[in-house]
C-alpha cells in the first residue's frame, strides 16, 4: 500500500492526465453517492442487530409463536419489523431456531422477513425513492407476501428430512466467560465488515452498470416490463447486494418501470448467491436445492403482485 502511494504521487500528473475521463468522474461520482446515501442505515442496522444479538435471547420469538404452524407463520414474518438486519445474519437465527424448538416453517418465514420488512430497510427505500412513496408500501407487502407464502408452502410440502442434521440438532447452551458487551461489538464488528463489503460491491456494480451499459439498453427495457422483470431478478441474485443499501443501487438505475425495480427490492433479500450458499451451510444442500429456486419464484410473482395493486403495473 505504501509503495503504492509513492508510485501515486511521483507519477500524479500521469495519473490525473490518465484517468481525467468523463466515464471515470461519473462512474466515481456514483460510487460515492450510493456508499454516502446507504451507510447510516448500514450502520444503524448493524448497531440495533447488535444489540439484539447480545441482549435478546432467541427464545423470547419462540414464546411469542402460536402452537399451530399456519397461525405462527405470518406472527414470524411480522416479528421481522422489530429485528432490523442483513440477510447474511438472518440464517444463523433462523437454525438456531430450530435448534431451539421453533417450528421449521416459522423460522423459515422468519429468515425471509426480517432482512426485508424491517424499518430500517423500509426508511433507506423510501430516501432512495423519495418522489414514489408508494414503492416503500408496495416492498413491505411484495417481502411479507413472499415470506408467508415460503412459510405456508413448508407447513403443506416440506419434509424435515430435507434439513441436514446438524439443523435440527438441539444445542447445549455453553457460557463462554463474555460480557454482553464483548458479544455486540463482536457481533456489529463482523456485521458491519461483511455487509460492508456487498455495499462497496454494489456501488461499484452500479457505478459500472451507468457508465458501460448504454441508456438505450435501459429505456429499451422501459417498454418491456416482463423483459424488465427477468432481467432485474436475475440481476438481485448475482449482484447479492445488502437489503439495507439495494435500494439504493437500484434507483441509480435509469429506465426501467418500477415494477422491475420493486422485483429487484423483493427478490434480493430472499434468495442470492451468498444466500444460496449460506443456506446450504446451514440446512444442507437437500434444503437449498428445492427453497432456493422456489423462492425465486414466489419472490417474482409476490413483487409483481404487489406492483400491480400499488404501482398500477408502472
Amino acid at each position: 500500500m505504501c509503495g503504492l502511494l509513492v508510485l501515486a504521487i511521483v507519477f500524479q500528473g500521469q495519473l490525473a492526465a490518465l484517468l481525467d475521463v468523463p466515464a471515470l468522474r461519473t462512474g466515481s461520482t456514483i460510487f460515492v453517492a450510493v456508499c454516502v446515501q446507504a451507510m447510516p442505515f448500514l450502520v444503524f442496522g448493524v448497531l440495533v442487530s447488535g444489540l439484539i444479538a447480545a441482549f435478546v435471547p432467541p427464545s423470547a420469538l419462540r414464546a411469542a409463536l402460536p402452537r399451530n404452524q399456519s397461525a405462527a407463520v405470518p406472527v414470524a414474518g411480522f416479528a421481522g419489523l422489530a429485528l432490523p438486519g442483513c440477510e447474511c445474519a438472518s440464517v444463523p437465527v433462523s437454525r438456531r431456531l430450530i435448534q431451539q424448538g421453533v417450528a421449521p416453517a416459522a423460522a423459515l418465514t422468519f429468515l425471509l422477513a426480517a432482512p426485508a420488512v424491517n424499518p430500517v430497510v423500509l426508511v433507506s427505500t423510501a430516501v432512495a425513492f423519495p418522489a414514489e412513496p408508494r414503492m416503500v408500501l408496495a416492498r413491505f407487502l411484495g417481502s411479507l407476501l413472499t415470506a408467508c407464502a415460503m412459510g405456508w408452502l413448508w407447513v403443506r410440502l416440506g419434509k424435515s428430512e430435507w434439513l441436514a442434521e446438524w439443523a435440527l440438532r438441539r444445542l447445549e447452551c455453553h457460557d463462554s466467560g463474555g460480557s454482553r458487551w464483548t458479544v455486540f461489538t463482536e457481533s456489529a464488528r463482523h456485521d458491519l465488515v461483511e455487509a460492508g463489503g456487498f455495499l462497496v460491491l454494489g456501488g461499484l456494480t452500479s457505478a459500472a452498470f451507468n457508465v458501460l451499459v448504454p441508456a438505450s439498453w435501459m429505456e429499451s427495457l422501459g417498454g418491456q416490463l416482463l423483459l424488465g422483470v427477468l432481467v432485474m431478478a436475475v440481476l438481485a441474485v448475482v449482484l447479492a447486494l445488502c437489503s439495507e443499501a439495494d435500494a439504493f443501487v437500484v434507483a441509480s438505475m435509469p429506465g426501467l418501470p418500477l415494477t422491475a425495480k420493486l422485483v429487484f427490492l423483493v427478490v434480493g433479500p430472499a434468495v442470492d448467491v451468498k444466500l444460496i450458499a449460506l443456506q446450504s451451510g446451514a440446512f444442507g444442500r437437500r434444503f437449498a436445492a428445492r427453497f432456493a429456486p422456489t423462492t425465486f419464484v414466489v419472490a417474482i410473482g409476490s413483487a409483481c403482485a404487489a406492483g400491480a395493486l400499488l404501482l398500477g403495473g408502472a
